[in-house]
């Protein structure tokens, strides 16, 4: 199938809707902050006479149709903003338009913000979370606040490591979740070798994550999807912000122009002086260190029905680090995308978006020892169209439909001292159809059913993809859910923990089949007592045709594309268990996670004695088994305020080093003498279990009376726990020395921010 066929049945489709929304009466419009002029995702919108309601889209748009003539008193509530309220009048024929702004709630002396227990349940979808700016930068953070880090303190969510900012969700490595910036793709979204994520929280509007189960609408990877939105900008007047951190500075400002708004952010690393500083104490510090991102948005509204908005992004890493007299690593990658967008309302039952996205990833790593180079030249582009048809037939049913067709070029080339090594080039046409509706049968029932379609061009693959998931209220309290999925994947990322600038992504082509899995998650969302919440997910999931680079390869050159690869499968289960408190000076949640997750390929675990060499199920290194998350806010004063989070998570699995032997003139392995591990199990060993407790305090107060101002102070890792990495083997010692490589002491940290 050709991507034709996909752009003519979306024509078809977006040709038929207009003619399909038949007049009737109806209010609809975008729901805003009455300071700033954003729009919200997700607010509440109801009349309260006959409980009819909407939410916003991720555009900030609701719409309520098929209602009768009359007076309603129309509602609007969104988490941390006062409630708004409206009489409204609709004749016969009215289809009214009504932007609703909602105005922030502050906190007046003692008094604390007040949640909606209803309003803060609505929001939790099966599988998904939603993550605040506000709590990206309260959580303390190893130098700086992080959108990765936020999220990983999420159950189901684990990190590999202090130094790791990479999301394993739910038993799926990074290259399952797929990552968009304002829709658009981001293929290593991270900074400082993986240290952080390259979000910048000062240009955040809004942060989604979908841990599984997720709707039709979203596709291309096998476990979740993380969605983030950059600000619009301030529609009310100019304002900023400066930080002054220990790692990085950042700086953004943003305001109205005669037909939209604007935003610009910028971020740079401040920590070259004190490299400077150590390098003259110690000569294996790097000798170049910079990282830089700049996040920017414009939007323009042509009229009531039309705005458009470009948004852009784009970040480096360079670092340059000589580790022995001779030898030296350069890294220099990052990332750029561009995306372009048109929202049209054609009224008020049929709404659209249209998106047209780029996306680059580079890296260009260099290594030389002994005056041999190497170098690799690797480059992603990804250009797609968008388009998005939301329409509403009646009060029952929420219908979308949308098509994403773009075009994937791969390079790679790799170059040891001068000579051309491995070399490969993929250009491929891809393409996705969905359609999916929403079905509210009556007030208590909530179904979802959705159909996909995949396209990829090498190979040419097409894959079906059903989804369904269904919301049962059985009180006012309780909420039941469930959800199935098929989800398919033509990537993998090729990843070096330590180094994410040695990333590198590979395609599925002729004779390597795109991976694909089953979901199925089931779930509870209550309200035990007034201002808690408890939730509760079970979920299993399966991936099969997984495909990477067989480790076991002594050499690439000459090999066929589908010769470089090992195919296995896997599967994981767990439960998920999240109680919060949401109102008072002490607010959080403590959230636990009871995971498993299994790989099995080719040539791992076979028992000993198996003449059949029949391959085992084994955990891979991010089974952690049990996470456990706390996360404490207190309001200790009007000005002062403490955040605490504490973490345990089961130990890291390894393979276990046994021993070691070494031969001497071996006529078979064509050298004098030859080190050997014997070890063993495939990461049948758990390192030592993993604990660490932070706290953040802050200060908010004034900048000479200019602006806003705070300080914050933080304290990472506040008992020193020497948490495990890996081991290292002295093979100059005998018995052979094994000493065990930790992670991240005490550290202080200190910023402060400045608002005008």
């Amino acid at each position: 199938m050709s991507l034709n066929k996909f752009q003519t049945l979306a024509l078809l489709l977006f040709l038929t809707f207009p003619a399909m929304a038949r007049q009737s009466v109806s209010v609809s419009g975008y729901v805003k902050d009455a300071s700033t002029g954003e729009t919200l995702i997700s607010a509440n919108v109801a009349l309260l006479e006959n409980n009819r309601g909407s939410t916003t889209n991720t555009l900030g748009y609701y719409t309520i149709t098929n209602l009768q003539p009359g007076t309603y008193i129309l509602a609007c509530s969104y988490i941390g903003y006062d409630l708004y309220k409206q009489e409204i009048t609709l004749k016969e024929g009215d289809n009214l338009r009504i932007e609703i702004s909602l105005e922030p709630q502050v906190i007046m002396s003692e008094e604390i913000i007040v949640r909606s227990d209803r309003e803060q349940e609505e929001l939790k979808n099966i599988g998904s979370a939603q993550v605040t700016t506000e709590t990206i930068k309260a959580l303390p953070a190893i130098f700086e606040a992080d959108v990765f880090r936020s999220i990983q303190f999420l159950p189901g969510v684990k990190s590999a490591s202090d130094f790791s900012s990479g999301l394993y969700i739910r038993g799926g490595g990074p290259d399952q979740t797929l990552i968009l910036l304002d829709q658009t793709t981001v293929y290593n979204p991270s900074h400082f070798f993986g240290f952080f994520s390259t979000f910048n929280p000062d240009a955040i509007k809004d942060v989604r994550l979908y841990k599984g189960g997720y709707p039709a609408e979203f596709g291309g990877r096998l476990g979740s999807v993380l969605s983030i939105y950059n600000k619009d900008g301030n529609r009310k007047r100019v304002s900023g912000t400066a930080t002054l951190g220990m790692l990085a500075s950042r700086a953004a400002i943003e305001g109205p122009w005669k037909k939209g708004s604007y935003m610009l952010a910028i971020r740079r690393s401040t920590l070259e002086p004190l490299l400077a500083a150590l390098r003259a104490q110690s000569d294996n510090i790097p000798s170049k260190f910079y990282f830089y991102d700049i996040n920017g948005k414009l939007n323009f509204d042509a009229s009531m029905d039309d705005k458009f908005s470009l948004a852009f992004y784009s970040g480096t890493d360079k670092v340059a680090f000589p580790f022995a007299d001779d030898a030296q690593f350069v890294l220099n990658y990052g990332n750029q995308t561009l995306s372009g967008n048109w929202t049209h309302i054609f009224n008020e039952k049929l709404f659209s978006n249209f998106v047209l996205t780029g996306s680059r990833y580079f890296n260009f790593p260099e290594f030389e020892a002994a005056g041999t180079p190497f170098r690799r030249d690797n480059n992603i582009y990804d250009f797609s169209l968008k388009s998005d048809l939301e329409y509403l037939p009646n009060d029952k049913h929420q219908i979308k439909t949308g098509l994403w067709a773009g075009v994937f070029t791969f390079r790679i080339q790799d170059r040891f001292d001068g000579d051309l090594g491995f070399t490969s080039r993929i250009h491929a046409q891809y393409g996705s159809y969905y359609v999916q509706d929403t079905w509210r049968p009556d007030d208590r029932w909530k179904i979802i059913g959705g159909l996909r379609a995949s396209y990829f061009s090498d190979g040419d693959y097409l894959r079906l993809e059903p989804r369904l998931s269904a919301e049962f209220k059985l009180t006012d309290r309780i909420r039941l859910q469930g959800a199935y999925g098929r989800y398919n994947q033509f990537f993998t990322l090729v990843s070096n923990e330590a180094f994410s600038g040695f990333d590198l992504w590979l395609t599925a082509e002729d004779g390597v089949n795109p991976s694909f899995g089953d979901q199925f998650v089931l779930g509870a969302k209550t309200i035990p007592f007034k201002n808690y919440g408890l939730d509760i997910e079970v979920y299993y999931r399966t991936m099969n045709d997984l495909f990477e680079l067989d480790p076991f390869l002594p050499d690439v050159a000459g090999l066929l594309y589908e010769e470089l690869f090992r195919v296995g499968e896997g599967y994981a289960y767990g439960a998920e268990f999240m109680f919060e408190k949401q109102v008072g000076k002490l607010t959080g949640f403590i959230g636990y996670t009871l995971g498993y997750t299994w790989r099995k390929f080719p040539g791992y675990n076979i028992a000993l004695g198996d003449e059949s060499n029949t391959a085992r199920f084994y955990p891979p290194k991010y089974d952690r088994r049990n996470d456990v998350n706390l996360i404490l806010n207190y309001q200790l004063s009007k000005r002062w305020k403490m955040t605490g989070a504490w973490v345990y998570a089961t130990g890291q699995s390894y393979t276990r080093v046994l021993g070691r032997y070494a031969t001497y003139d071996s006529p078979f392995l064509g050298v004098d003498y030859n080190n050997a591990f014997v070890v063993g199990k495939v990461n049948a060993s758990r390192l030592p279990s993993y604990h660490r407790l932070d706290l953040s305090f802050a200060r908010t107060g004034t900048f000479f009376g200019m602006g806003e101002a705070e300080w914050q102070f933080q304290v990472i890792n506040v008992y020193n726990r020497r948490n495990v990495w890996f081991q290292s083997f002295d093979f100059d010692e005998n018995p052979v020395k094994q000493t065990d490589v930790t992670l991240l002491p005490v550290i202080p940290a200190i910023s402060y921010t400045v608002k005008f």
